[in-house]
């Protein structure tokens, strides 16, 4: 029964973030999707304690794959912004 609601959540969250994406303008999708990178620092919360359970093999293989992902997804979510935070920096030579 778990598995249905975690199949049911795991639906939804896909179609709503398809949805809330196709609604942003795209002047605002990067600054936006740079900053949700950013946060997903929550997932690599929970990716580390279902990496450092003791429940069995699975759930340890599946916790070390999403701390993978989840670092893969924080530390270019912090590249994007640095990049794009850069673009407004005044050069050396303008004054």
């Amino acid at each position: 029964m778990e598995l249905v609601y975690l199949s049911f959540i795991l639906i939804l969250s896909v179609f709503l973030g398809f949805e809330l994406i196709q609604k942003v303008p795209s002047t605002l999708h990067t600054p936006l999707m740079s900053g949700a990178n950013a946060i997903s620092g929550i997932t690599l919360v929970g990716a580390l304690a279902g990496a450092g359970s003791e429940s069995s093999i699975l759930t340890i293989i599946l916790g070390t794959t999403a701390v993978t992902f989840a670092t893969i997804n924080v530390v270019g979510g912090y590249l994007v912004t640095d990049r794009m935070l850069a673009m407004f920096k005044k050069k050396a030579t303008e004054k």
